[in-house]
């Protein structure tokens, strides 16, 4: 069985016509028995089939991330 993920949330990207950022959760990432992620990919075309970029975040980490993003947010 492979990985199976759920959408969470698609927006669009600002500063681009078409562009999108999409949330989503992966169980199962790696293979069986790996842990699931949340997943954040970045495509500049809505209609790609994949992301240009995308990262996994483990569920661990999604707090320290968040903080770290507010963060970055504050200083731009």
């Amino acid at each position: 069985m492979g990985s199976k993920a759920t959408d969470i949330a698609e927006f669009h990207l600002s500063g681009t016509e078409n562009g999108k950022i999409t949330v989503t959760t992966i169980e199962e990432p790696y293979g069986p028995g790996s842990d699931p992620v949340a997943s954040i990919g970045i495509a500049l075309q809505a209609n790609a089939e994949e992301p240009d970029w995308k990262v996994h975040i483990p569920k661990e980490n999604i707090d320290e991330v968040i903080a770290a993003l507010q963060k970055a947010k504050e200083a731009l």
